[in-house]
């Protein structure tokens, strides 16, 4: 998982580039989710809660410096207790990153909202994690997710992607200059090249599927013109505790 180390790679002239792409995204995310509970799971030296109007904002991560400390495979928090979850940059650096987003399924509360960040390894950052290998460290030392694969794995959780968007088409170069120089290809990578980003979001609801109601089939059409609304008003809150016990 991500140490102190890793997050000291955005002060550098190519992690400043990202940050910022990302924070901006994440802002915009954040902003329209009510609710009581919010967590970012990982990355807790940054605030990407920033924008959220949610009153309890709370950092997760393995290291000491999130306000809780814990496991992504193993979060100690009550199921369907969450009305919004972050996971920027978690999945690749996790032994069972299937298993962290079951997780996230069973913290969310119904219609709770999902925001995850992931490295894309068909992109030139994925190019260069292949030609360069592991050994540069953060964030080339993760494993690299599709995003088809990630997709997949949210729809056999039943959570439903409502939004996504790429970032970073630029060469990950490490020189504030170069990446000056190439900034040209931000807008014609989003434009030409949609699925090459080096960096995808997505954002997912957890859906609970809702009771059918069932009509009685009337043998006559003088019977079906009878049939009027009823007065009684069914109390929905009192409903979705007893589906959910």
């Amino acid at each position: 998982m991500l140490s102190k180390l890793n997050t000291g790679w955005y002060e550098t002239p190519l992690g400043q580039h990202l940050l910022f792409r990302e924070q901006r995204y994440f802002d915009s995310a954040v902003s329209d989710v009510f609710g009581f509970n919010a967590v970012q799971v990982g990355l807790p030296q940054i605030d990407f809660l920033r924008n959220s109007r949610i009153p309890l904002r709370v950092t997760c991560a393995v290291e000491s410096d999130g306000l809780v400390r814990a496991d992504p495979m193993f979060l100690p928090f009550e199921s369907q207790s969450l009305d919004l979850l972050l996971l920027p940059h978690v999945l690749e650096f996790s032994s069972n990153p299937h298993q962290v987003l079951r997780e996230a399924e069973r913290v969310l509360r119904p219609e709770g909202r999902l925001v995850l960040a992931g490295f894309n390894p068909r992109s030139l950052w994925g190019l260069a994690r292949k030609l360069q290998g592991s050994e540069r460290g953060y964030p080339w030392n993760g494993s690299f997710l599709n995003i088809s694969r990630v997709k997949d794995w949210m729809v056999l959780l039943g959570l439903e992607v409502a939004a996504g968007s790429m970032c970073c088409y630029r060469p990950p170069v490490n020189r504030e200059n170069w990446l000056r120089r190439l900034r040209f290809m931000e807008p014609a990578g989003d434009r030409w090249w949609a699925m090459g980003g080096g960096v995808y979001f997505l954002q997912a609801v957890k859906r609970v599927q809702g009771m059918n109601i069932i009509l009685p089939q009337w043998t006559t059409p003088v019977a079906q013109r009878l049939l009027s609304p009823a007065a009684k008003v069914i109390n929905l809150n009192q409903y979705r505790l007893r589906r959910e016990r």
